[in-house]
């Protein structure tokens, strides 16, 4: 099982930039697709962007195309995801996550698809 642990939330105005990391653990080769959610209070749990693990591809949200970028960087054992142009309604609880299906597909971004999560980092854009 893949441990996950979120960190780099905060508060920034709207424009401003944060950037979210995502230490794992338990990492194995059959894990293909790794991702961010996040979920905003009395919202579902949306897919903001996913990498496919070995062939690098990367899908994004219409809402977040050309403003956040999602990367790995193996050697650190890191997801991240840079946030620039943020906006108010940005503002949520993101979370990684980590599943053994490859990430083709509209199914990246549906979050029953996903087993493994970490316990989320609050992300708040004032206006």
């Amino acid at each position: 099982q893949v441990q996950l642990v979120e960190s780099g939330g905060g508060s920034v105005q709207a424009g401003g930039s944060l950037r979210l990391s995502c230490g794992y653990s338990g990492y194995t080769s059959s894990t293909n697709c790794m991702a961010w959610f996040r979920q905003a209070p009395g919202k579902e749990r949306e897919g903001v962007a996913a990498i496919a693990i070995g062939v690098f591809s990367t899908y994004y949200t219409d809402s977040v195309k050309g403003r956040f970028t999602i990367s790995r960087d193996n050697a650190k054992n890191t997801l991240y995801l840079q946030m620039n142009s943020l906006k108010p309604e940005d503002t949520a609880m993101y979370y990684c996550a980590a599943r053994v299906a490859p990430c083709s597909g509209a199914s990246w971004g549906r979050h029953q698809w996903y087993k493994d999560w970490g316990q989320g980092t609050q992300v708040t854009v004032s206006s």
